[in-house]
């Protein structure tokens, strides 16, 4: 092949040695290995602050949500807070899998089986908030369940609140089952190769009697296929629905139709970032450079590049929707955000969610994770502060200056906040462990060892 041939190849998915067997030991060596230190430490991290996580819940279940910093005017603090970051974290998943998939897209097949756990697991962060949040969660069955009772009260399926439960209860649904079932001939192949018969019998269990064959593989890409075409909605709506919690509200600064895409595009600048950050990692401990490549990190990156620009353009429009509606209230919510008492979060959300990213338009950024990494955090953080400055500073200082407050997060706040990552993180080195992190069925397919014509043919021009 000549060299202008070459030059129009894309670059491949597998660097170094790409040979079918040498790539499934490696994805294979952490299921199939003891544990390593770095492991062991990791665990020895995430473990104790999933703990605490649970102790804070438990201190808000038998102690109500008065020990959180709520007060009057903010009934809507950390809790809600984390609830938005943590259903934002989850999008990156199911874009990378089910639409990139449609989208015929193969460099997604070293990432996307890593994006989708996060999913899982970031929602399963999310649903607990919202269920603490009530006050009284073991009540939850009576009062918000749609069942007849002797008071004659019924769900308002008009509300947001009530939407959420079906479409953030619909997202976990498909993307576990989406998830899982792209884990079927992997399962298999982590069974083929166990030794141990009881190691056997569970991925055996867990692989639904895989067997290979050319109807199997009929009957699982068009599944594959029909999960990917319900998922794709679900990454539009889910987040949608999610920003109607504050869409449809009379208080300023909530009230805006900016907050659908808008908050589509944070999610998912957000949960590549997440994506992003584990990745770095994960690479570098089970030595998985030359499958989950710098090629792979850079595309992610371009993608932070632009959804970062859509993120910072929806702040200049709140403001000059603010001034342009001439309603004094609105005007004074986003001149309070800038410069009220909580001024010091909302600069510090537009540092780290529209200048850090900039860094990436230079291409050394992009491919260097070590130059990657503390952008990618930044981003992890100011969306964090995009939250709390939406849900804080738009209620601390309401109609009547004599109920204005102050909003401190008391140590169970922010215990659960730092408990939530600690329980999200146990959850990722679990699966690190239990389950190949790599779609190796998929990513074989996409090798040039499986095109039947490869090396046959040369590109004319």
């Amino acid at each position: 092949m000549n060299d202008v041939s070459a030059a129009l190849l894309p670059p491949p998915l597998v660097q170094g040695d790409d040979r079918l067997t040498g790539l499934e030991d490696t994805v294979m060596k952490p299921v199939e290995s003891l544990p390593t230190f770095r492991w062991w430490l990791a665990m020895a991290i995430t473990t104790p602050l999933a703990f605490f996580f649970f102790v804070c819940v438990g201190v808000t279940i038998f102690g109500g949500v008065g020990t959180w910093g709520l007060n009057n005017p903010i009934a809507w603090g950390l809790a809600i807070v984390n609830f938005v970051f943590w259903v934002g974290i989850g999008h990156a998943g199911t874009l990378i899998s089910a639409i990139l998939f449609l989208m015929r897209q193969p460099w997604r097949t070293a990432i996307c089986r890593f994006a989708e756990a996060m999913t899982i697991f970031a929602v399963m962060c999310a649903g607990i908030f919202p269920l603490i949040h009530t006050g009284r969660p073991w009540l939850a069955s009576y009062w918000l369940l749609p069942l007849p009772n002797q008071h004659n009260i019924w769900i308002n399926f008009r509300s947001p609140l009530c939407w959420d439960v079906f479409a953030v209860g619909t997202y976990f649904t498909v993307s576990l089952l989406f998830w899982y079932m792209g884990m079927i001939p992997d399962l298999a192949t982590v069974r083929d190769r166990a030794v141990h018969p009881i190691r056997k019998t569970i991925y055996g269990l867990l692989s639904l009697g895989w067997t290979g064959s050319a109807r199997a593989w009929n009957h699982y890409e068009k599944a594959y296929l029909l999960f990917a075409g319900l998922s794709t909605p679900l990454v539009i709506s889910v987040h949608s629905i999610v920003s109607f919690d504050f869409a449809v509200s009379m208080i300023p600064g909530w009230h805006t139709t900016i907050f659908p895409p808008y908050f589509v595009a944070g999610a998912v600048f957000s949960g590549f970032a997440m994506v992003c950050t584990c990745l770095i990692f994960v690479r570098r401990i089970f030595k998985m450079e030359h499958i989950i490549t710098a090629d792979h990190l850079e595309v992610m990156n371009k993608i932070l590049i632009a959804t970062g620009l859509m993120v910072g353009y929806a702040y200049a429009t709140e403001f000059f929707i603010a001034w342009y509606s001439g309603v004094a209230y609105e005007r004074f919510v986003f001149l309070n955000r800038a410069l009220g008492p909580y001024a010091w979060a909302y600069w510090t959300m537009v540092s780290c969610n529209v200048l850090a990213p900039q860094l990436f338009w230079f291409r050394f950024f992009r491919r260097t994770p070590w130059l990657m990494l503390p952008i990618v955090l930044l981003v992890n953080v100011g969306m964090w502060f995009e939250r709390f400055v939406i849900v804080v500073t738009s209620l601390h200082r309401d109609y009547l200056p004599s109920s204005w407050d102050y909003y401190t997060p008391t140590w169970v706040d922010w215990g659960l906040l730092i408990g939530s990552f600690g329980f999200f993180f146990t959850l990722l080195l679990l699966f690190c462990r239990l389950a190949p992190t790599i779609a190796v069925a998929e990513l074989k397919n996409a090798l040039p060892h499986a095109q039947p014509g490869h090396g046959h043919g040369e590109v004319r021009s």
